[in-house]
């Protein structure tokens, strides 16, 4: 047997020579198919990302910013404080309220101190309202039939523009209203009063004003600055809402209230030591819609004193049942003039919520007898004919008579149908209509060009708004304009924003242009001071 020997290190090394031939052999094979693997996926990568980028929006370069925390801050040098003393110059302001010839417009700036610049002669249109802005809190009085309350008094605040547009006002006919305001503010006395013959002593620039010549007493001051207050109440314009007359309402509502006195003759206060209606009647209207506007409790039992007292001088009539009033109580006489004041306080305070008895029920009686009475035919009227309302009613024997001055019959259809209104008679009412239809046939031709009745002016405005329909349109358009160009104007020196009291005869007249003025910017407050009442006929 031939025994092989192997050398150890041999085989050892032709081992591993096979052994490296194999793997450099497998190598070249897996390193091949890497390559042709990678390539392809190279391949269907780059065909990936083509259609991708086709595909996709450009992108968005991303910076990051540094945070405020990253930024290094400054030092800031403290300073101390120092107190500095401030003068504030404040320019005097020019009271010399003008109308401004302006196109129309839907939407007006609101301002506190409306005060315009020009005055124009041309007429008003219904279709530009007043800049003029006001605001009051408390209730709205609705003069017509219902309870005594309604609403809020938004025709004078917030509401005012689109009442003026609604009812028929102009920009120009509230421009007059401001610059009647602003002369009323430039003569009210220091301490608050308007005197009668005493207010020319404020006129600040020349030609001055003539005092007035006719109850130049406590009487005539009690009733012409409750004239003037009631201006400025009625454009909105209260003691506690801010605006220019803010001051000048509540130093005019303190003066009355240095003026009330306990009554000697009844209960009540009554103002400046006066006894006669007439007077007290204005003043207790002026404060009672001061009340009703704000419901400030300090004007309550003002207001309240001037109603109570007020309540005890109405006539009765042979039952004992309330009728009108006279200047001073009479049973046989009751005065429509007087009356008439007397019937507005006291819806006005049962408008504010305070106690007015049975004033109104009384003053529906007297309202409804002395009508028929100057109207016996009152039965057989229709809506188109016309009735009187008598200036002295005697209850005793149902007859009419007349005034000092010669007046009587029919001849205060005006106050007549103011009352109507404000006891609750609506549009259609036989005794509204006929009383309307009088007002245009007697009073309106004599409206038509200033001077004119300024006491008729007042009553035949108010009781005609509510009338409304074509006859109101036909005064309003007439008389907004006449008013409008009749106020003096500016170059006329302190009479600017007033208008002249000679030939605007009625009795009385002659307390001057404090009254003047009052009733015709009265006048022209006509389309927001109180609502209109619309509804259904009255049953006689």
């Amino acid at each position: 047997m031939t025994e092989d020997v192997y050398d150890a290190d041999e085989v050892h090394d032709e081992f591993l020579e096979n052994d490296n031939d194999e793997i450099v052999a497998g190598a070249s094979g897996w390193g091949i198919s890497l390559i042709a693997h990678a390539l392809i996926l190279l391949v269907l990568a780059f065909i990936i990302i083509a259609q991708q980028m086709e595909q996709d929006k450009p992108p968005i370069k991303v910076i990051m910013l540094e945070t405020a925390d990253d930024i290094e801050k400054p030092e800031v040098e403290k300073r101390e404080i120092e107190e500095v003393d401030v003068t504030v110059e404040i320019d005097e302001i020019v009271d010399e309220p003008i109308v401004t010839e302006l196109d129309p417009v839907d939407e007006i700036a609101e301002t506190e101190d409306p005060e315009p610049t020009e005055m124009a002669e041309a007429k008003g249109r219904t279709e530009a309202i007043s800049e003029a802005e006001a605001g009051c809190t408390a209730a709205f009085m609705a003069i017509g039939a219902g309870g005594p309350s309604s609403g809020k008094y938004g025709n004078r605040g917030g509401g005012k523009k689109r009442a003026v547009l609604n009812g028929g006002g102009s920009r120009q006919s509230e421009a007059a209203v401001t610059s009647a305001l602003h002369w009323f503010k430039r003569h009210q006395s220091p301490n608050g009063m308007w005197d009668v013959d005493g207010y020319t002593d404020n006129c600040m620039d020349n030609p001055k004003c003539e005092p007035g010549a006719a109850h130049t007493n406590m009487e005539g001051d009690v009733a012409c600055t409750s004239y003037a207050l009631m201006c400025f109440l009625g454009a909105g314009y209260d003691h506690r809402t801010p605006s220019a007359f803010r001051g000048t309402v509540q130093k005019g509502l303190d003066w009355l209230d240095a003026q009330s006195a306990p009554a000697t003759k009844g209960e009540g206060l009554n103002f400046g030591g006066i006894q006669r209606m007439y007077a007290h009647a204005v003043a207790t209207y002026a404060l009672c819609e001061a009340y009703g506007m704000t419901m400030d409790a300090s004007l309550r039992d003002l207001a309240q004193g001037g109603l109570t007292f007020l309540a005890s001088q109405q006539n009765v009539d042979e039952n004992g049942y309330g009728l009108g009033w006279n200047y001073t109580p009479s049973p046989k006489r009751n005065d429509a003039s007087v009356s008439g004041w007397a019937i507005m306080a006291a819806k006005a305070g049962a408008s504010a919520g305070l106690q007015t008895g049975n004033m109104l029920e009384g003053a529906k009686k007297y309202l409804d007898r002395a009508w028929k009475a100057d109207n016996p035919q009152w039965a057989e009227l229709e809506e188109y004919d016309e009735s009187g309302f008598p200036y002295v009613y005697n209850p005793q024997d149902e007859t009419v008579g007349k005034n000092a001055q010669g007046q009587g019959r029919g001849k205060l259809a005006c106050v007549g149908a103011l009352s109507s209104v404000f006891l609750g008679h609506q549009q259609g009412d036989i005794m509204l209509e006929t009383l309307c239809n009088r007002v245009m046939s007697q009073d309106f031709p004599k409206m038509q060009s200033y001077p004119c009745n300024t006491y008729y002016l007042y009553y035949d405005t108010l009781a005609m708004f509510q009338k409304n329909g074509l006859q109101w349109k036909q005064w309003n358009d007439t008389v907004r304009d006449m008013l409008v160009t009749s106020q003096r104007k500016k170059g006329d020196g302190c009479f600017n924003g007033s208008w002249d009291y000679e030939g605007t005869k009625f009795h009385g007249h002659e307390t001057g242009r404090l009254l003047s003025t009052a009733y015709c910017a009265l006048s022209l407050e006509v389309y927001y001071r109180y609502d209109r009442s619309e509804g259904k006929k009255r049953i006689q």
